[in-house]
C-alpha cells in the first residue's frame, strides 16, 4: 500500500486499534429523506460526537453535511447509486468519480457492487475501473458488496457471503463491507477468505438496541476490523450513545452487557 493510502485509512479508522466504526448516510438517493438524516449536519455531528470514524455520503449532500466545528470524523463519499422506486433497484450504476471526490475533501470513497444482479458484469467493469483510479490518487476504497439477483436465494448464506468478500479484496478494495451471516462461525468464512479487512453491513431496522450490539460483538468475534452500519444507528433512540456502546464493543473488546450499560446510561 502505498503511503497516501495509508495516510487517508488513518482518518476513517482507530489508529490505535485499526478497526472502524462507518456510519452510512447515502440512503437519501436509495429512500429519501428518511427518519434520521433528514437533516444531515445534525445527524453527522451525533455521531461525530459519539466517536463515529467516518461517514458515507453522496457527492452533493458533502456541504450539506459539513458542520464547521465539533469532533473530527471521516469522509467517505459514495460513487454508486439506485432508487427503490427503480424497477431494477439492484442494478447500481457510477454517479461520482474519485477525481471529484477528491475534490471534495474525501478521505476514501465507496462503491456498491450487487452480484447476481443482471447488470453484475457492468458493475464490475466499473468496480475495477474505480479501483484503478483510487490506485492512481491513492484513494482508499470501501466496496460493500452483497448477493443479490435472481440467483441468490439468500443474501445472508455463509457461501455468499464469503464469495462477496473474495470478490471486493479480488478486484481492489481496501475494505470490504458485506452482510452479516448470523453467527460468528459462518462469518468467518468471510474474514479468513479476504485478505483485506472485512466490515459489516447493518441491514434494515432492527428490533432492538440488544439485537444489534449482539451482531456487532459476533462479528468482531469472528475478526472482523469494524462495521458500517446506517440505520441501526442514525434511526436509535440517541445515535451518539449507540455509537458509544458500539466503540465499546469494537474498539475495546467489551461485551454485549458492558455496551448496552452505556445505552442504558
Amino acid at each position: 500500500m502505498g503511503i497516501g493510502k495509508a495516510v487517508r485509512l488513518e482518518r476513517i479508522t482507530n489508529r490505535e486499534t485499526g478497526k472502524t466504526i462507518i456510519v452510512p448516510m447515502d440512503h437519501g438517493v436509495s429512500s429519501g429523506p428518511i427518519e434520521g438524516i433528514k437533516n444531515l449536519k445534525e445527524a453527522v455531528q451525533k455521531v461525530a460526537d459519539g466517536g463515529a470514524n467516518a461517514v458515507v455520503m453522496h457527492k452533493g449532500m458533502v456541504r450539506a453535511g459539513h458542520r464547521g466545528s465539533g469532533r473530527d470524523i471521516g469522509l467517505i463519499v459514495h460513487l454508486s447509486a439506485s432508487t427503490d422506486l427503480s424497477p431494477t433497484k439492484n442494478e447500481k450504476v457510477l454517479v461520482c468519480t474519485v477525481e471529484e471526490a477528491i475534490k471534495l475533501g474525501a478521505d476514501a470513497v465507496s462503491i456498491h457492487v450487487n452480484l447476481g444482479a443482471e447488470t453484475e458484469r457492468d458493475m464490475l467493469r466499473d468496480f475495477g475501473l474505480v479501483a484503478k483510479a483510487c490506485e492512481e490518487w491513492q484513494m482508499p476504497l470501501l466496496a460493500m458488496v452483497y448477493g443479490r439477483g435472481p440467483k441468490i436465494e439468500n443474501q445472508y448464506d455463509p457461501k455468499v457471503v464469503a464469495h462477496c468478500a473474495r470478490v471486493g479484496a479480488e478486484l481492489g478494495a481496501d475494505l470490504v463491507k458485506v452482510p452479516y451471516t448470523g453467527d460468528p462461525e459462518t462469518f468467518r468464512l468471510a474474514v479468513e477468505g479476504s485478505p483485506v479487512p472485512v466490515v459489516i453491513a447493518g441491514g434494515p431496522k432492527m428490533k432492538s438496541p440488544k439485537e444489534v450490539l449482539e451482531m456487532v460483538y459476533g462479528a468482531m468475534e469472528a475478526g472482523a476490523k469494524g462495521l458500517s452500519i446506517g440505520r441501526n444507528v442514525f434511526q436509535a433512540d440517541d445515535p451518539t450513545r449507540m455509537v458509544k456502546a458500539m466503540a465499546k464493543i469494537v474498539h475495546e473488546g467489551g461485551s454485549v452487557e458492558e455496551a448496552l450499560a452505556i445505552l442504558e446510561g
